[in-house]
């Protein structure tokens, strides 16, 4: 072991003894690296409300591909009936509609098309999803098209975007932890209905992580703001 690792670990466990004995206001739930380890590599990790992470514990889910995502039952009643814009192109179309379906139960939905399987563009969808969040009509936007590349450019045009095209559930979880996306891009032709649920369902639950993130993503705001116009 390291010298790093054993200062790590000494942290944690003093961390864990404070927080069990009571600190201020009660005991929290510890996610440490055992915890992380007891999760099939590439896997998810749910965890409890006010959970505290442990240094060790995301070095090890950052090494194993493990996504830390907060428990469904604490953030479903911040998320429950926002407005979430979704459109694909021809390519996309059945998928959109796929998911529409089972975001109507929990969200409000913008459906700016396509309405079938006709041949269209994707930059008129991709955009008129991304100007819905832009301008504040919607939280969320969800867009999908063949590959999901195209109409991630197309978003990432519009001020106030920060598209990202995801493919499993570590991407969903990163675009959102780090990134503060706001738009999802999917590819249909990439992935199947199955995975698609999954990965928006990850997406929309999970949470900006601010600290030393914030600053990036500031620096990302930066850049918008210094070619707009």
């Amino acid at each position: 072991m390291s010298q790093d690792d054993a200062i790590r670990r000494a942290v944690s466990a003093a961390l864990r003894r404070h927080l069990h004995q009571g600190g201020q206001g009660g005991s929290r739930p510890v996610i440490d690296e055992d915890a992380v380890n007891a999760v099939a590599e590439g896997g998810t990790l749910t965890l409890p409300p006010d959970a505290l992470i442990t240094p060790l514990a995301r070095q090890a889910a950052l090494l194993r591909r493990v996504s830390l995502v907060e428990q469904a039952a604490a953030l479903d009643a911040a998320v429950e009936g926002r407005v979430v814009a979704v459109g694909a192109d021809h390519g996309g179309y059945a998928l959109k509609e796929a998911l529409k379906a089972e975001l109507q139960t929990r969200y409000t939905v913008i459906d700016c098309g396509t309405n079938g399987t006709e041949s269209v563009d994707y930059p008129d969808f991709a955009l008129a999803v991304a100007e819905q969040v832009s301008s504040g009509r919607a939280w969320r936007g969800i867009m999908i098209d063949g590959a999901g590349i195209g109409s991630c450019m197309v978003a990432n045009k519009v001020p106030g975007v920060r598209a990202a095209l995801c493919y499993d559930n570590a991407t969903a979880v990163n675009s959102r932890e780090h990134n503060d996306a706001n738009v999802l891009t999917l590819g249909a032709g990439l992935i199947g209905t199955a995975l698609a649920k999954q990965i928006v369902d990850v997406w929309l639950k999970t949470a900006f992580g601010g600290g030393r993130h914030a600053k990036r993503v500031d620096k990302i705001i930066a850049v918008e703001k210094k070619y707009r116009g």
